[in-house]
């Protein structure tokens, strides 16, 4: 039996939309008040998507507190309360959009998972805008 568990989780962050290599008119042009030079943040809410075969002996797919703790330990305690652009290596060369964040919160949980498991990741930025990557 094919299936898929969900968890949802949450942080709080703070980042600045912001291309080096552009002028100043032209980031506040493309990113408008996503560019302010201190900086804005967001509540972010994520969905952890597994999917694969139910284990005949557990009857789970997979332990929902192990994922749990894999994503308090490698996406909230990374993430939450922090200046992505400043506190976090993976956005110091990366322009933390919701989409690039989505992509390397994706990258890390499938480092640590089973490749048995199909996995995909859901942010939302705010209550209407969201991204997905479905690796």
């Amino acid at each position: 039996m094919r299936i898929s568990v969900f968890r949802k989780a949450h942080f709080n962050a703070a980042h600045r939309l912001h291309n080096p290599s552009w002028s100043k008119e032209k980031n506040e042009q493309v990113f408008g008040l996503c560019n302010n030079p201190s900086y804005h943040g967001h509540n972010y809410e994520m969905e952890v998507k597994v999917s694969g075969e139910v284990d005949p002996e557990t009857g789970y797919l997979i332990d929902i507190k192990i994922l749990k703790d894999l994503i308090f330990e490698q996406i909230e305690k990374r993430f939450d309360h922090k200046n992505l652009n400043v506190d976090t290596g993976e956005f110091k060369d990366l322009n933390p959009t919701a989409e690039n964040i989505c992509f390397i919160i994706w990258k890390i949980l499938r480092a640590h998972l089973d490749k048995k498991y199909d996995l995909a990741v859901r942010l939302y930025e705010t209550q209407r805008n969201f991204v997905e990557y479905p690796g």
